[in-house]
């Protein structure tokens, strides 16, 4: 399948000084997909020249196999057919949810916007607010209107430019989740940027990791959890420490929490000392385990406690915990750990 969005080798500068560069991507058809990074990793710029606000200084965005922005020509953001989601919503406070959905709507008949209205209405679970004005809705709400409103023309992509910061936390996710879902219903694509993994997460297919103006990894959730290609991705994307471990041979490594092994190659010379990433569901509660730890600090996340813990030799490693296995700190407990998979890194 041919992607519908393609950056290659894509360089982004603002008055004068350049934020992106080298940044090369595919995402293909019906995809979701998050530019994802802290404040100031040139995350938003990368979005606005998809978006056409910037031109690419260096490299080519392609969408739908078209040539939209390079350092010759860019195409204006009216010619993209992509829809925008900004992070302020910028709904029209003056029309109705039911005008601002059908804002972007021409060539229509009256009757095939109303159903477009509709039916969007209905996916997002805003049908009940069509005649009301946007102050008068929640965050949430507003924010349901702000997609519906980007998605109404079935856009080639749908930009989403951290789409649920303005909202409390705890709703974050769960919004995400239920915007992933319409978005895969309609069979739109879309890339959103956020700083929040959680939120990655729950919405998107592909997760790039972006710092200081690179994109560092693009790959899937669970393989940006399960094997980072640095340690700077392995710390930003999950919690997990990292053990300092003696190259055994081609398959294991000997730590402070014992000999780890890999069913495949890890690529290091017997002897090299590297860094082991030690995730906190590696490492496994176990009361009949005669490996013990500290626990040093717990905190409490509803089915689950992250104990911190501390091993014989002074080292702290993280661990999840079922919450009806519950411990004081100063307490002994058992562990043993469980690896599918071991990531290490050269020693910095």
């Amino acid at each position: 399948m041919n992607p519908v969005l393609e950056l290659n080798d894509v360089a982004v500068a603002l008055e004068g000084n350049v934020i992106v560069h080298g940044v090369s991507m595919q995402l293909r058809e019906g995809m979701i997909g998050c530019l994802l990074g802290p404040s100031g990793c040139g995350k938003t710029t990368l979005l606005r020249a998809i978006a056409g606000f910037e031109q690419a200084l260096e490299g080519e965005i392609r969408i739908a196999g078209q040539a939209v922005s390079n350092q010759t020509s860019c195409l204006p953001v009216e010619k993209r057919q992509v829809g925008m989601v900004f992070q302020d919503y910028a709904l029209f406070p003056h029309l109705t949810v039911k005008e601002n959905i059908a804002f972007g709507l021409n060539g229509m008949s009256h009757a095939q916007k109303n159903a477009r209205v509709e039916e969007l209405a209905v996916m997002l679970k805003i049908n009940e607010y069509l005649h009301t004005y946007p102050h008068r809705l929640s965050g949430g709400q507003q924010q349901r209107v702000a997609v519906a409103r980007a998605m109404a023309p079935k856009p080639r992509i749908l930009l989403l430019d951290e789409p649920f910061a303005s909202l409390d936390v705890e709703l974050r996710e769960e919004i995400a989740r239920e915007i992933r879902h319409v978005l895969k219903q309609d069979g739109i694509t879309a890339i959103l940027v956020s700083h929040n993994q959680y939120e990655a997460f729950a919405m998107a297919d592909e997760i790039g990791v972006m710092r200081t103006g690179q994109l560092l990894q693009w790959s899937t959730p669970f393989d940006l959890y399960h094997q980072p290609s640095s340690p700077y991705v392995a710390d930003f994307v999950g919690e997990g420490v990292f053990l300092n471990g003696s190259v055994l041979d081609a398959y294991r490594v000997e730590t402070a929490l014992g000999v780890l092994e890999d069913a495949q190659p890890h690529g290091y010379e017997l002897g090299a000392t590297v860094m082991v990433l030690i995730r906190p569901d590696d490492v496994i509660h176990d009361d009949h385990s005669t490996s013990t730890a500290k626990v040093i600090e717990k905190a409490f996340r509803g089915s689950q406690y992250l104990y911190t813990l501390e091993l014989s030799d002074g080292t702290r490693i993280l661990s999840l915990v079922p919450s009806h296995h519950r411990h004081e700190q100063g307490e002994m407990i058992g562990i043993h750990i469980e690896m599918d998979h071991l990531v290490a890194f050269n020693l910095v």
